[in-house]
């Protein structure tokens, strides 16, 4: 990985409200994609989304991970 690459994961990394490890509430919002709202852990940090953050989640209750913008997590 080079220096720009870790400077560039930084930056994304900051802008995260949550961090990898992290429990947080997840609520659905999309009708078009049923998801089970809960606790969910958080795996990764994921680029964002317009001004969205993304992030990687995993429920203890699911064989699959998710993904989910900030705006639809809180804290747990």
């Amino acid at each position: 990985m080079s220096a720009a690459d870790v400077l560039a994961w930084m930056e994304r990394a900051l802008k995260h409200k949550y961090s990898v490890g992290e429990t947080v509430y997840f609520t659905a919002s999309n009708v078009a994609r049923p998801a089970a709202s809960g606790t969910y852990e958080v795996i990764r940090l994921l680029p964002t989304d317009g001004d969205d953050c993304q992030y990687r989640i995993k429920s203890s209750t699911e064989a699959f991970e998710r993904v989910a913008k900030e705006s639809q997590l809180a804290v747990s």
